[in-house]
């Protein structure tokens, strides 16, 4: 018998969940950067620049944006590790990889791409200096899974980056509850032409760990100095673990 998981607050099979996310963000990819800034306001292009800078990432390190989406992530540190380092963009969406790809060709940056599942990286172990997921943890239906291979393919003294949604500070948890339940599906339907897939959003931001649960998963998947920074009342948050050297 199939074991349970949650697609937003449907319960649905966990061989049912993959293909459900892909299906959002088939429907969504050619919206999504303009969904991104009218959703947060510009705040998530914040968000991600203080991830890498945060991130330790130095020129000619080898970086893994995992679950990259429209390579904001990829473009930020290709720019940092320079010509003689090297980023992966992947991501187990096509039509997400496609728009990354191109828009990274767009500013004229040129980085090998992969379309994996976070769960079975295509990486030898020790591979890289630094692995990101932005604001894609919570869409994968084994977290665990996916942040031991994360932590699998790091090099000794390598870090982990996940930027993704977290629990709000809880005076401001009714008007953003308000917020996340109307106005992002309103924005939805008549920006990106899909009320459900932000419901979806609002409801998968509930049901993922908070901060001090993410921090303990990070650590069971092997990594160390676990910690982690609330961005805009906890709206978003960077976690940074360590492998051990």
């Amino acid at each position: 018998m199939s074991k349970t998981t949650h697609f937003g607050f449907e319960p649905v099979g966990e061989h049912e969940k993959a293909g459900r996310v892909r299906d959002v963000f088939d429907r969504v990819a050619s919206r999504y950067d303009l969904m991104n800034d009218l959703m947060s306001l510009g705040l998530h292009r914040g968000w991600k620049a203080f991830t890498v800078a945060i991130s330790g990432v130095r020129p000619g390190d080898r970086v893994l944006d995992v679950a990259g989406g429209s390579g904001d992530l990829a473009r930020a540190f290709a720019k940092r590790v320079g010509a003689r380092g090297e980023v992966w963009l992947t991501d187990i969406n096509a039509s997400m990889l496609t728009v990354g790809r191109d828009r990274l060709l767009d500013a004229g940056v040129a980085i090998p791409v992969a379309l994996c599942d976070a769960q079975h990286l295509p990486f030898p172990a020790g591979s890289f200096d630094c692995v990101s997921v932005g604001f894609g943890l919570r869409n994968m239906t084994g977290k665990e899974a996916a942040l031991a291979e994360m932590a699998r393919v790091l090099k000794p003294g390598g870090r982990l980056m996940v930027l993704e949604f977290s629990t709000v500070w809880a005076p401001l948890r009714s008007a953003y509850d308000r917020y996340s339940f109307n106005v992002l599906p309103w924005l939805g339907a008549r920006i990106a032409g899909d009320e459900s897939a932000y419901r979806y959003l609002a409801e998968s931001i509930r049901l993922h760990p908070d901060q001090v649960t993410l921090a303990g998963m990070i650590e069971r998947a092997g990594l160390e100095r676990v910690e982690y920074f609330n961005l805009a009342a906890g709206v978003a948050t960077v976690h940074r673990g360590y492998k051990t050297a």
